[in-house]
């Protein structure tokens, strides 16, 4: 007898619509494939969603972050620090301009940068003389760091803000909206296809800056600009453009943007939905040897994530067994994230194991449940009965 396998529910997954299809499709149709007027259209409508001035749009959120690094002048012999507990684009950015990067350890609650961590190790750097240039704080799941501690503390010691929102798009805080600068100097987003709205690869960069601004659009496009207000030289015509810096082909064509202008229109829809997802993930999950996220009320998650710890006070169960046993339950359960610091990479650059005890106890309980607005109810009863039968 032939047994039926029930198909695998994913962690993540984009929602794409018909909508959307019929807008790439009059994107392909157009004059324009790229460089054409619906990527400023898609910068605008992200602008005025964040209420910030500035908007740019590149082809990953890894891009953005490094221009951002280079507009704020990152180099050789600066150092960036950042959180441990995220994807490994928040440190590469810093590798890539030559500087050296550092970590902060997380909030045992949050699993955001530690803002009482990162006074203490400001108190220490400044006395070593080693602050860091520029701070990456990460909006972990969704949820916003502790921006106005964070800010303040960069009034005190010096350092500019890169606020890495790949996970945030969509969030509040403080009576405002991630994005909007109001406590950085840069905000960067994704639009992976696992994140709250996708443009099938892409990022942005949102600043309240007109400089920075100019910078990033210059970076974007192997450092050329055409606008005759910025020429260093002579117009010697019409044709005339200017390479003023050293910049890359990291552009966003016409079809991402136009798939993101479309789904834009649902991002505080889709996110509702994840938060009524989290909140009967709570519900059914509360009686089980399980620490399910916090969310704290000054401030509203994007919940790109709903990551569980494993409460190893009332179960024997590993972690490691959790997951396989969810996987084999065709639950498509991720682990996010293995700390930066004990990749191979950032090893040889002499980070060890101790270094972060919060991140790598926190590593060592985590794992992420499917969680995305196209999610259905009869979906998530699957993966909380799934849940419910591992700890049975």
């Amino acid at each position: 007898m032939r047994i039926e396998r029930l198909p695998l529910i994913p962690y993540g997954r984009q929602s794409i619509s018909d909508d959307d299809i019929a807008a790439v499709v009059d994107a392909l149709r157009s004059d324009f494939l790229t460089q054409g007027p619906q990527v400023p259209a898609f910068e605008q409508r992200v602008a005025d969603y964040c209420r910030v001035p500035h908007a740019i749009a590149v082809n990953s959120a890894t891009s953005a972050l490094h221009i951002a690094c280079l507009a704020l002048g990152v180099g050789p012999g600066d150092c960036v620090w950042t959180s441990p507990n995220t994807f490994v684009a928040s440190a590469n950015c810093a590798r890539y301009c030559g500087a050296s990067i550092d970590f902060v350890d997380i909030d045992p609650r949050t699993f955001n940068l530690c803002a009482d961590a990162l006074e203490a190790k400001l108190e220490s750097a400044e006395q070593c003389g080693t602050l860091p240039k520029v701070v990456i704080p990460v909006h972990f799941a969704g949820l916003p760091s502790d921006m106005e501690r964070i800010h303040a503390l960069s009034k005190r010691y010096g350092f500019h803000i890169i606020e890495d929102a790949a996970h945030a798009i969509g969030a509040k805080y403080s009576n405002g909206v991630v994005g909007d600068c109001r406590y950085s100097d840069i905000t960067v987003f994704s639009f992976h296809p696992v994140k709250i709205i996708t443009t099938a690869e892409g990022g942005l960069a949102t600043t309240r800056s007109l400089h920075l601004e100019r910078q990033m659009r210059l970076l974007r496009s192997h450092g050329i600009t055409r606008d005759a207000d910025e020429f260093k030289y002579s117009s010697e015509g019409s044709w005339y453009y200017e390479q003023q810096c050293l910049g890359f082909n990291y552009r966003m064509t016409e079809l991402q943007a136009a798939l993101g202008i479309s789904q834009l229109k649902h991002l505080d829809e889709w996110v509702s939905r994840r938060h009524h997802l989290a909140n009967t993930y709570d519900k059914e999950l509360s009686q089980l040897p399980i620490i399910v996220p916090v969310r704290p009320a000054e401030s509203k998650s994007a919940s790109h994530l709903y990551v569980i710890q494993i409460d190893a006070s009332r179960t024997e169960l590993r972690r490691a067994t959790v997951f396989e046993r969810l996987r084999e339950a065709e639950i498509g359960v991720n682990v996010h994230y293995i700390p930066v610091h004990l990749q191979p990479y950032f090893r040889a650059l002499g980070f060890k194991s101790g270094q972060f005890p919060v991140c790598e106890g926190y590593y060592s309980r985590c794992i992420s449940l499917p969680m995305f607005s196209g999610l259905t109810d009869a979906e998530q009863k699957r993966v909380v009965q799934a849940i419910k039968d591992v700890f049975s």
